[in-house]
């Protein structure tokens, strides 16, 4: 908790006592009558540092349109990652729980072989080798050709409106018909001797062979610091030269880095070549085309059901596995077949909301992670679709893909030792800048509540936002229905 002036003539006694009501407060252990919530949260987001930020706030009875508190929640913010509570509700709603993504190898011609990939995020090494053995099984011993058709999404592999530093990321992978392994390599830098240069150890060699890396990490002595981050890891624009800067410690493990490929379409073949070779298949040469009818299916691998997918995405805040839902979700409009698939399945998401009720002048969509600043929401609008969902069959599956407060995701290590830890589940959201969170409370003394907080603007750190995001959170916990 951050005092920002205390009289000097407060006694120790009483300066004593002033922190252990705040301790209490910030444990959850004061109950809060809904009449004492304005004067409460206004108290914290008014404080003096919090001067140049906007702040958004609603919070609702879950089964009930009563609203608690309101702080310019029919305006617009940069909401981030809350994006992903969109994308979530409109996939679960078009898709089913159930569904699963396919990808599928087809016979055409007598030793040809096309493999039709379908945006899978959950793709790995491990489901290609089954892959192979299937064609094994199936009697394949010989490949004269391997095709891949990369026409299941069409236009953008990155969103235009991502910054380039988010593309040169991880997170910030290209989104494909084909996905492998997150679209993402990785290298490790390993410490050598004093003075010279880190070595680089890739994992994947057909990557190494693409890429001019001019390595600028020294090794330091084993009691300074590593320092490798974003930062200092830097792509030129044709994508094939990877600047890396820093230092690393004599005695220090190896640091990891994961970066997103450049050409996924080969990337994918350079590995189902590898998982091919590895079940002794042999393979003659390999292409990309776009559209064809093929009628044979003689192998496929499936995802995980769409629950997992989105607890997965939810928990770990994964922009890749949002982009391909979002795309995936073009599929439910017959006529988006030369259309741009992420503008299509944004479409699908405002169709979808709409039908529950959400209203769609309540926010701006153009992708569905949140890595875009261009997306702007309201708090309405995120309050609207939690509330609209709990409604639905998919209730429990929607608010169970959200991480809980002190235990798991992106909340594991917020809440701890709170009244909020095990009470909340909520979707994070984050960017220099922004912070957001919105979801479920279930306070022990008052009935479901729905809540969203989304601050923009703040030249604050990220611990002091979110540590204010969290006060409010906990004095929801701790409401309780006063005479």
């Amino acid at each position: 908790m951050i005092f920002q002036k205390i009289s000097l003539w407060l006694t120790p006694l009483f300066l004593i006592n002033f922190i252990l009501v705040f301790q209490q407060i910030a444990m959850g252990s004061t109950p809060v009558c809904p009449a004492q919530l304005t004067e409460n949260i206004n108290a914290i987001a008014d404080r003096p540092q919090f001067i140049r930020a906007r702040w958004g706030i609603l919070v609702q009875q879950l089964n009930s349109p009563k609203t608690l508190y309101s702080r310019d929640a029919e305006k617009y913010f940069i909401p981030a990652s809350n994006v992903k509570l969109f994308t979530s509700a409109a996939a679960l709603q078009q898709l089913g729980a159930d569904f699963r993504f396919h990808t599928s190898v087809y016979q055409n011609g007598d030793g040809v072989l096309v493999v039709l990939g379908k945006g899978d995020p959950s793709l790995t090494d491990v489901q290609l080798k089954l892959l192979a053995q299937q064609l094994k099984q199936k009697g394949v011993t010989k490949i004269k050709q391997l095709i891949a058709d990369d026409s299941y999404f069409q236009g953008n592999m990155v969103n235009p409106s991502w910054e380039w530093e988010d593309i040169q990321s991880d997170y910030g992978a290209p989104i494909s018909s084909f996905i492998l392994n997150e679209n993402t390599f990785s290298l490790k830098l390993v410490p050598s001797s004093l003075g010279e240069v880190a070595q680089v150890i890739w994992d994947d060699q057909d990557e190494a062979k693409k890429w001019q890396i001019i390595n600028q990490v020294v090794t330091v002595a084993s009691d300074q610091p590593t320092y490798i981050d974003i930062i200092n890891i830097s792509r030129d624009l044709s994508g094939t030269v990877l600047r890396v800067k820093g230092q690393i410690g004599v005695k220090s493990s190896p640091y990891l880095l994961n970066l997103p490929i450049t050409e996924p379409n080969n990337h994918f073949l350079y590995h189902l070549r590898t998982a091919l070779l590895s079940a002794n298949l042999s393979l003659a040469k390999v292409g990309v085309v776009n559209g064809g009818k093929y009628q044979t299916e003689i192998a496929t691998i499936e995802s995980p059901p769409l629950a997992e997918l989105l607890t997965y995405m939810n928990l770990n805040s994964d922009n890749l596995y949002a982009e391909s839902l979002l795309r995936t979700l073009s599929k439910k409009k017959v006529d988006s077949l030369d259309q741009n698939s992420d503008q299509v399945g944004l479409e699908v998401v405002k169709d979808s909301l709409s039908q529950l009720g959400v209203d769609p002048k309540s926010y701006v969509l153009v992708d569905g992670s949140g890595l875009s600043r261009h997306d702007l929401v309201s708090p309405q609008a995120l309050v609207e679709i939690l509330q609209a969902m709990a409604k639905t069959p998919n209730a429990s599956i929607y608010q169970g893909s959200l991480p809980v407060a002190g235990k798991s995701g992106t909340l594991a290590n917020r809440f701890r030792n709170s009244s909020a830890q095990g009470i909340v589940q909520a979707k994070t959201g984050s960017m220099t800048g922004v912070f957001s969170l919105s979801g479920y409370i279930e306070p022990p003394n008052y009935q479901p509540l729905v809540f969203s907080i989304i601050v923009n603007e703040s030249d604050q750190s990220g611990t002091v936002i979110k540590q204010a995001i969290d006060e409010i959170v906990v004095l929801l916990t701790q409401l309780k229905q006063c005479g």
